[in-house]
């Protein structure tokens, strides 16, 4: 076998990697924005081969087998709705996406960490109503001190996220990837300019 052969393709199926396929419930929304809710394409072609998603757009790329040419598709429906959690969960991750990435005592972004308001040592709890995203700076300056004690104050107060407020949070922060053919699903439900 050729080796020049061989190393194209071996090389090939990494440039398949940035094929991911936007999933769509039922309804032509996705299942989630933040994470961006995205299938590896081979997961895509396995439901559609599964009769369990219908293929509404196609990237140009194409993966073959001996005896099928397929296009590798970039959106993707499932045939039964899936009904949205109700609760958000309380996650390092949905703490961040509620306080839009920014430390909630300086505003600043970037290498964020957690604050409890009320410091666990002094009978704080670990909840949404009780911890904040903090800079190292501000998290360090506050220690275990209430927030009259450190001379901080919270940008906005620290309280539990609805689902859909949360959902809309996601959207603000779309992935560093979007696919042509993802734009009209993903803010198909925005306000048109006249």
């Amino acid at each position: 076998m050729n080796v020049e052969f061989r190393t194209s393709f071996v090389r090939e199926p990494s440039n398949l990697k940035h094929c991911p396929a936007l999933v769509l419930n039922a309804d032509y929304r996705p299942l989630s924005y933040y994470p961006l809710s995205l299938w590896p394409w081979q997961d895509a072609i396995k439901a559609a081969f599964l009769d369990r998603v219908d293929i509404v757009a196609e990237y140009d790329q194409v993966v073959r087998s001996p005896s099928v040419e397929i296009r590798i598709p970039s959106v993707v429906v499932l045939k039964d709705f899936v009904k949205p959690v109700k609760r958000v969960a309380f996650t390092r991750f949905n703490l961040f996406l509620r306080d839009e990435f920014c430390c909630q005592y300086c505003g600043a972004r970037g290498d964020l960490t957690f604050d409890h308001v009320i410091p666990r040592a002094r009978g704080g709890i670990t909840s949404w109503q009780n911890v904040v995203a903090a800079c190292s700076t501000c998290n360090l300056r506050k220690g275990a001190k209430t927030l009259r004690d450190s001379g901080l104050s919270l940008i906005k107060p620290a309280r539990q996220p609805g689902t859909e407020e949360l959902k809309n949070m996601g959207r603000r922060f779309p992935p560093n990837h979007l696919h042509a053919t993802w734009t009209d699903y993903l803010y198909w439900d925005a306000e048109l300019e006249a």
